[in-house]
Parts: structure tokens; C-alpha cells; sequence
């Protein structure tokens, strides 16, 4: 799957399933886009970056480490205005 804030939900229930989770992140998926941006040309880009047998993969963040990153991100926009 491609690495955004519900796919790690989504991994962490895949997960406990007992599925092995593989999240690409998004700047890694984005060369394999041929067309124009929906979803049958993600998930076509999705399938052929996970193919690549050198392809990094992020780990499933925990709900506290999501919980932390949304603090930081809401932080850092109160501390630009």
C-alpha cells in the first residue's frame, strides 16, 4: 500500500490478521503513475513499485506514534502564524 495516514491504520488491522503489511511511501510510488492521477493508475503504479525487489518500505506507525506526528504537524502551524 501506498504510505499515508489511514494506510497505517489499514496495516495495523491487515497486520493483526496476521498479514505481512508493506507501506511504499509516496514519493517512491509516484514515478510509476503513466496517466492521469486516479485510482486504477495508483493502484497500477502501487502494484509495479512493489514489484521492484529493491523498493524501500515503511513500518506501520502505532496510534501513539500518529497521535505524536498530528501534534508536531498542528504545532508547527500555530508556532508559522
Amino acid at each position: 500500500m501506498e504510505a499515508c495516514a489511514t494506510a497505517h491504520d489499514w496495516g495495523r488491522q491487515i497486520g493483526a490478521l496476521g498479514h505481512e503489511v508493506k507501506l511504499i511511501p509516496p514519493i517512491y510510488v509516484k514515478p510509476f503513475v503513466k496517466r492521469h492521477k486516479n485510482d486504477a493508475a495508483d493502484a497500477e503504479a502501487i502494484a509495479e513499485a512493489a514489484s521492484r525487489p529493491t523498493m524501500r518500505t515503511v513500518a506501520v506507525k502505532t496510534q501513539e506514534q500518529q497521535s505524536r506526528s498530528v501534534l508536531f504537524r498542528t504545532r508547527d502551524l500555530f508556532v508559522m502564524v
